[in-house]
């Protein structure tokens, strides 16, 4: 791939995920165009809201309340196995595409936490009587329940059971209880499903969302971000074959897209930001800089500058940190402080907390 080649490829994508051209203006507009955004890291997913919504005022109880208020929201166990921010109305046809392949790892997972299949499935009982009868339960006191029920809740098996839960019911994270996510039932917080998709529409509408956010990219990009097999992905691409554009690196674009927009101004983006999840490539956007995912599969908060990596940030009790990857321009740096300003202000951090950026990484 040329240099222009890869420029044109990398400005396109940062339309797409909401880094360049018109910001959205909600949590749920951000949302509805990423589609799934990972949400193991509970400030990274709202971190990913804020540099897709900057300059409107939002701040991360705009999130909180699109997950506990208006209901619009929710977080649940999709794409890869992994918790996942997504629009109320997606869960309902994401879930059958993107959790039958989960199973077979979460049986694995429970038996190596010493949890029979029977005890799962009384544990996948007790924890969906519990939401359907008592409403909002938080893993406190469904651990509670299951270690009554005499479910193994040591280790990591509390998780995997809960993860069992959701894969076989409709139990999803609902309201948050302070800074804690409390698990319900999809259907009692949400209201019924809608019917249920055709497997070849489900398909045809999981490759059109995920371009929307995603694009250019080809079948093996949306099978590794979705975690769905290569046949399936296939599938999805050939379901809207009309609405696409053949590139001549072979990566597909949407037909209704022009020229993307400029690249963005320098930007901090989170840990676990969806730009680092939805291709098979990270090489666009990090180039040598491999540190930013490490080997146990952690996502580093980074600076965005130019369309690519540039720095890593984190954020202490007093202090937000920028440390340089290498020698940054003074511009640069003045943009990412006032960019760092911004990520306390919607963390309701920004009394007290110092921005340093420390060259002396360089």
């Amino acid at each position: 791939m040329t240099a222009a080649t890869e420029k044109d490829l990398v400005r396109r994508r940062l339309r797409g995920q909401l880094l360049s051209g018109r910001p959205a203006s909600s949590p749920e507009a951000v949302v509805q165009r990423i589609l799934a955004v990972q949400a193991q890291d509970g400030r990274g997913a709202r971190l990913a809201v804020r540099s897709r919504a900057s300059g409107t005022g939002l701040h991360a109880a705009d999130v909180d309340a699109a997950l506990s208020e208006r209901r619009s929201l929710l977080i649940t166990w999709l794409n890869r196995g992994t918790l996942q921010l997504v629009g109320a109305d997606d869960y309902w046809w994401l879930h059958p595409l993107t959790t039958p392949q989960i199973a077979v790892t979460n049986r694995t997972r429970l038996h190596q936490e010493g949890v029979s299949d029977r005890q799962a499935a009384r544990g996948v009982e007790v924890v969906v009587d519990a939401v359907r009868s008592h409403g909002a339960q938080t893993r406190a006191e469904l651990r509670k329940r299951l270690d009554a029920a005499h479910v193994p809740t040591k280790g990591q098996a509390l998780v995997h059971v809960l993860l069992a839960a959701s894969l076989r019911s409709d139990v999803v994270r609902g309201p948050m209880r302070g800074s804690e996510h409390a698990f319900v039932s999809a259907s009692d917080w949400l209201g019924e499903p809608p019917e249920p998709l055709a497997r070849a529409d489900g398909l045809a509408r999981l490759a059109r969302r995920y371009l929307d956010g995603h694009a250019p990219a080809d079948p093996r990009d949306l099978a590794r971000w979705a975690g769905v097999t290569l046949r399936d992905a296939r599938a999805a691409f050939d379901g809207i074959v009309d609405a696409l554009v053949p590139r001549a690196d072979g990566l597909f674009d949407l037909a209704t897209r022009g020229t993307a927009p400029p690249l963005p101004n320098p930007r901090l983006l989170g840990p676990f930001d969806p730009l680092l999840h939805g291709w098979v490539s990270r090489a666009p956007i990090i180039g040598s800089y491999g540190g930013i995912v490490t080997t146990n599969g952690l996502f580093r908060p980074f600076a965005l500058v130019d369309g690519r990596a540039v720095a890593t940030w984190g954020l202490s009790a007093s202090t937000l940190t920028v440390k340089p990857l290498e020698r940054l321009k003074p511009a640069v740096v003045t943009a990412l402080r006032a960019d760092a300003a911004d990520v306390l202000r919607f963390l309701d951090r920004s009394d007290g907390c110092e921005i340093v950026v420390d060259t002396r990484s360089t």
